[in-house]
């Protein structure tokens, strides 16, 4: 029989990806579930050594449940790709390298496509997979498992989402998932596809209203993280120029759509609150800084 989780219940995210934690938290905000990420925590990554998507997400649930003795909710997931015989598949986060680029990893899958011919008709046919695995302090685990089915298309497309988004198509979509709102990617993703069997499993959903808010004893409280702490999840996924290009086009069209949600909206106020920012925070010397400066210099000329 499963396991259910109730409001308030203080639940470990197992992973360290800015991004997929984003996510899993926009999804189960609305019940009010406390979330703290295995980064946050300083848990260690486990080395993924299963060969199946089932057996490395319960490997992470199982080492954060441990880890941090609270409930864990892992997630595995990749791009499938049929002319690739599936691969990347279960390395597809090793194909973005030690650091984690996923410029470089989109790439190679482009040119591993291009080898095998595969650039024909409506595009490379390909899936997104996600797997959801809860574990408990005890051991106990189960598991959740979805799919979303596209094409790909390159290059890559759309400066939302992480990982190899930019450059997946899903059926029926004219958007890829870079370029969707993410409330829309939220709405269908593999990642919500398993999340609605994990939620019929495992949540009280009598606690969920409208997708936005929860209620408890009365009080409804909002359901968590906002636009920032997606453009924060991004900032941190960051590895490649193309990628960085792609995070300012974001960051333009939050605030052209959120701006009152921005404290500093001239270009005096941003810059003072761009010193203030370097000025106070624990940012390490670099040699990074020196690209973004003169970047940021060039913008105040460049037409």
């Amino acid at each position: 029989m499963n396991r259910r989780l109730s409001a308030g219940t203080k639940l470990v995210v197992a992973s360290h990806n800015p991004g997929k934690v984003w996510e899993i938290r926009k999804l189960i905000a609305p019940y009010g579930l406390e979330a703290v990420s295995a980064g946050d925590l300083k848990l260690p990554e486990p080395e993924e050594t299963e060969t199946t998507f089932d057996g490395n997400a319960r490997l992470k649930a199982l080492a954060s449940a441990r880890g941090a003795n609270l409930p864990a909710l892992a997630d595995d997931s990749g791009l499938e790709v049929a002319c690739l015989d599936g691969a990347p598949g279960v390395y597809s986060a090793r194909w973005a390298g030690p650091k984690k680029d996923f410029g470089l990893a989109m790439k190679t899958v482009a040119d591993e496509v291009t080898a095998r011919g595969g650039w024909t008709g409506a595009g490379p046919r390909a899936n997104f997979i996600s797997v959801l695995s809860v574990a408990w302090t005890d051991g106990a685990t189960q598991e959740y498992t979805g799919r979303i089915h596209g094409v790909l298309v390159w290059p890559p497309r759309g400066a939302n989402g992480f990982g190899y988004d930019p450059m997946f198509l899903p059926d029926g979509e004219t958007l890829t998932f870079g370029e969707m709102d993410p409330q829309r990617k939220n709405a269908i993703s593999h990642r919500a596809q398993a999340f609605a069997l994990f939620e019929g499993a495992c949540l009280d959903g009598a606690l969920r209203r409208d997708g936005c808010a929860y209620r408890t004893g009365g009080v409804v409280a909002s359901a968590g993280p906002s636009s920032f702490e997606g453009l924060d999840a991004a900032a941190r996924s960051i590895s490649t120029r193309e990628e960085f290009v792609r995070f300012v086009q974001a960051l333009r069209e939050d605030l052209k759509a959120d701006a009152q949600a921005w404290k500093n909206t001239s270009l005096d106020a941003y810059l003072d609150g761009l010193g203030g920012y370097v000025t106070d925070a624990a940012i390490p010397d670099e040699p990074v800084w020196r690209t973004i400066a003169r970047a940021l210099l060039a913008a105040s000329r460049y037409e």
